[in-house]
């Protein structure tokens, strides 16, 4: 068999393992628990089997395009010497890969949505589309914005702890002051931008910069990038809703 297809088939069933409890627990609830049949099965069975195929390609992706991607331009800048130029590569890879981020797109969305039936915005096509563009702009920033803070922490070589935790009180304080409609939002926000687009190429640049830098572990200091990218888009979208 080519290695390659054995390759991938390991990955294809590596994919059903990882999802075989989510079914199991369904199965459970949907004959035992609710006592009901599956409804449209014909439809359903066809579609797990599209969505473990989607994993595996996915997971193969990462691999052979992604990773080594941010890995290898991560060298590159790092060889390069060029802090701006480092940092601005930080802030395009975390602004870009979180404007195109699904689970974002779907939730500032379906906030538009909610915000105008709530009366926080007018109940229009156009208002909703301008509400769900300007909360994937500022999250965006954000993430761009935490990259570049947790590059140059791996340039420093600070501790990251003191970094999380200041930036948890600082959500906690603004909290206090953020109206209650866009609290939650703002918390879903640090979940959503840290998905399947983000995650790999930020999490590829930090290991990568780190095994470039003399003194930098790879594993103590290249990841972390993910932390500052999940917990600034709180802090940019509550401070959205207090100004907006």
């Amino acid at each position: 068999m080519n290695p390659g297809l054995k390759r991938f088939l390991g990955l294809f069933v590596g994919a059903l393992r990882d999802l075989a409890p989510i079914i199991l627990v369904i199965a459970f609830f949907q004959i035992i628990v609710l006592q009901q049949p599956f409804p449209n099965l014909d439809k359903v069975i066809p579609g797990l089997l599209f969505v473990v195929l989607g994993l595996a390609l996915f997971i193969q992706g990462l691999e052979m395009g992604l990773f080594p991607l941010g890995e290898s331009m991560a060298n590159a800048f790092a060889r390069k010497g060029s802090l701006i130029a480092l940092l601005a590569f930080a802030f395009c890879l975390g602004f870009g890969t979180t404007v195109a981020e699904p689970a974002l797109i779907a939730v500032a969305a379906e906030a538009a949505e909610i915000a105008a039936k709530g009366g926080q915005i007018p109940l229009t096509t156009e208002a909703q589309a301008t509400y769900a563009f300007e909360l994937r702009m500022v999250v965006a920033l954000s993430v761009g914005c935490a990259i570049i803070l947790g590059v140059y922490r791996i340039l420093k070589g600070w501790p990251i702890q003191y970094f999380i935790i200041g930036g948890y009180i600082l959500v906690i304080v603004i909290t206090n002051f953020a109206p209650p409609e866009i609290v939650g939002i703002a918390y879903d926000s640090g979940g959503v931008t840290t998905s399947t687009v983000t995650v790999p190429l930020v999490t590829a640049l930090g290991v990568g910069l780190a095994s470039t830098i003399k003194g930098r572990n790879p594993m103590i200091d290249g990841f972390g990038l993910i932390a500052f990218a999940s917990l600034t888009p709180m802090i940019f979208v509550l401070l959205f809703g207090m100004i907006m």
